[in-house]
């Protein structure tokens, strides 16, 4: 039977599209379908004293998420999975940045979403609603982690983080051992500090 995974991601963060990218290998090689899911980093920071740069970043934030909500409106899952990938190839591995709304208005049109979704980005009528996903995701993890969030076999966590994503078989060994560890009630964390940033490939 396959197995559902949900993946909760904000298309500004590179950690996020690695791992988004490690799951759509893992569906090539065990029988997994994953739904992406909109969080709001914006919203997770709201009234957070931060880094006045990382504070910019938030603040801009709220602009592609939005758009990728006004999209899952529109398309459902399918318009949400597909604008992902084309945002995350400009702002990632194109390295345009996750403030180039211009890079979210060409992922629009490659994709065939109607041109004016990107009207979304500046109306926040929807931030409500981020919120609102945004404590779900809380909800199932804590407020002390970000993006992304995995939900799979009744387990919910945050990361992996990797760097860079693997392949083939590989991402499904990797995945298998992610679940077995999640899936213990007293598993909490496994970390050791970064020495690379993303490899986007």
């Amino acid at each position: 039977m396959t197995e559902q995974v949900d993946f909760y991601f904000d298309p500004v963060c590179p950690w996020a599209w690695m791992t988004s990218r490690w799951m759509l290998e893992v569906e090539e090689v065990r029988d997994v379908r994953v739904t992406f899911k909109p969080m709001s980093l914006a919203a997770l920071n709201e009234g957070r004293d931060l880094d006045p740069d990382y504070r910019r970043k938030m603040d801009l934030a709220w602009k592609p998420i939005r758009v990728v909500l006004a999209a899952e409106e529109h398309g459902g899952q399918e318009a949400v999975r597909a604008l992902y990938t084309a945002i995350g190839t400009r702002f990632h591995n194109q390295g345009r940045g996750s403030a180039d709304m211009t890079a979210v208005a060409e992922a629009l049109e490659e994709v065939g979403l109607p041109a004016e979704l990107i009207e979304a980005a500046e109306d926040g009528s929807r931030d409500d609603r981020l919120r609102e996903l945004q404590q779900s995701v809380v909800e199932l993890v804590g407020d002390d982690v970000g993006t992304p969030v995995i939900t799979v076999a009744g387990s919910s966590f945050f990361g992996p983080v990797m760097s860079p994503a693997p392949v083939g078989e590989e991402a499904g060994r990797v995945f298998d051992g992610v679940v077995a560890a999640a899936s213990y009630p007293g598993f909490f964390e496994l970390k050791r500090s970064r020495t690379t940033g993303p490899i986007f490939g």
